[in-house]
């Protein structure tokens, strides 16, 4: 009796392997993904683990793994099986019956922009003996934008009215014959072209049309993000596009006309370039060029960044830069020399305060970063 036993316990042993070895990762699945397309810097979202085995044959031990930048860091009770070092590790261990799919959600806090991918995933799985160890490799096509993050609104409101400012100096309100405001009697100083003839026909005296004097914003922000300063400032830096992007949004709700660019690579570009027409709807597509912006690849001149744009002249000039030196202060004169409204933003902290407290035909404006 004991031979047989052990005859079946061997002949058991070498089935279940041979199974394993040949069938264990047969109609087996891992998708990772998030369950949002995009979220802002500083949101918390989910990353979403799918094991599936889809046959008769049970898997008592598989192992996932993957890795995915450090500035998702993964909060609460998921970071029990994660490990930060250049990368942040992840590591889980499914038991599935037959035909059985396991969903676990994973809370992930998104520290900073930028564009996020997954491209595979390692799957380790073993028999019932945990005798042999069969490796899996399974891409994944897995990505998160992670969109600057919003700003002070009434910080923002602040640039807005000196933006607003400067087009008053810059452009005279003139009037604008799509803005009908009525009818009124005629005077000596009125052109010809503004008696309404139809009106004064009626009445028996002359009438002019009257319309509400207008002028039409265009502003322009230049995102300089140049940084060669033997001392980083990643901070500035970041708070500048975060600028941006929540600028550029409260000026799209005003209807203003806005080209935004910005002397670093994006999404493929040597350089940002969005130009946004008022109720184009176009501020998502702004907002994943910001994210795909590489502060710190190949930073280009501005004015190599100014030769790429097309805008006519009277746009107002906002240059956000947090240098400080001659050659940003050159090309803020420079602008301002050709005619444009510039406002000159500066992110400032306690380790870097603002040095530079004025420059001719230049508003500057100082931001705190907290």
């Amino acid at each position: 009796m004991m031979v047989l036993l052990l005859a079946g316990v061997g002949l058991a042993w070498l089935l279940q392997k041979w199974l394993y070895e040949n069938y264990w990762d047969f109609r087996f699945g891992v998708r990772i993904h998030f369950t949002e397309p995009f979220v802002y810097e500083g949101d918390r979202t989910c990353l979403v683990e799918e094991i599936t085995n889809d046959k008769r044959l049970p898997l008592p031990a598989v192992e996932v793994r993957f890795a995915m930048d450090r500035s998702l860091v993964f909060a609460g009770e998921a970071q029990d099986n994660s490990n930060i070092t250049d990368q942040s590790y992840r590591r889980d261990i499914f038991s599935l019956f037959m035909n059985q799919r396991v969903v676990r959600r994973l809370p992930v806090t998104c520290r900073r922009r930028g564009v996020y991918e997954i491209s595979e995933a390692d799957v380790v799985g073993h028999d019932f003996f945990f005798t042999k160890r069969h490796l899996l490799r399974v891409e994944q096509c897995t990505q998160l934008y992670v969109y600057p993050g919003p700003v002070d609104v009434s910080r923002i409101g602040l640039v807005c009215q000196a933006i607003s400012g400067q087009q008053l100096v810059q452009n005279r309100l003139y009037p604008d014959p799509f803005e009908f405001a009525g009818i009124r009697e005629y005077r000596p100083s009125d052109p010809q072209r503004q008696i309404n003839w139809k009106a004064s026909a009626r009445s028996g005296e002359l009438l002019v049309n009257q319309y509400d004097s207008t002028t039409n914003m265009q502003v322009r922000i230049l995102l300089d993000l140049r940084d060669e300063g033997i001392w980083k400032r990643d901070e500035l830096v970041e708070e500048s596009i975060r600028i941006a992007s929540s600028l550029a949004a409260q000026l799209t709700k005003k209807s203003v006309e806005l080209e935004v660019l910005a002397n670093a690579p994006s999404a493929g570009q040597p350089c940002l370039r969005q130009h946004l027409r008022p109720g184009a709807g176009q501020m998502q597509e702004l907002y994943r060029a910001l994210a795909c912006l590489d502060a710190r690849g190949a930073v280009v001149p501005m004015e190599q960044a100014l030769a790429a744009s097309t805008c006519e002249s009277g746009y107002v000039q906002v240059l956000l830069s947090h240098n400080q030196d001659e050659e940003t202060a050159q090309l803020a004169r420079s602008l301002a020399q050709a005619g444009s409204g510039v406002l000159w933003v500066v992110p400032v902290s306690h380790r870097f305060p603002l040095e530079r407290q004025s420059v001719p035909g230049v508003r500057v404006i100082p931001w705190e970063v907290e």
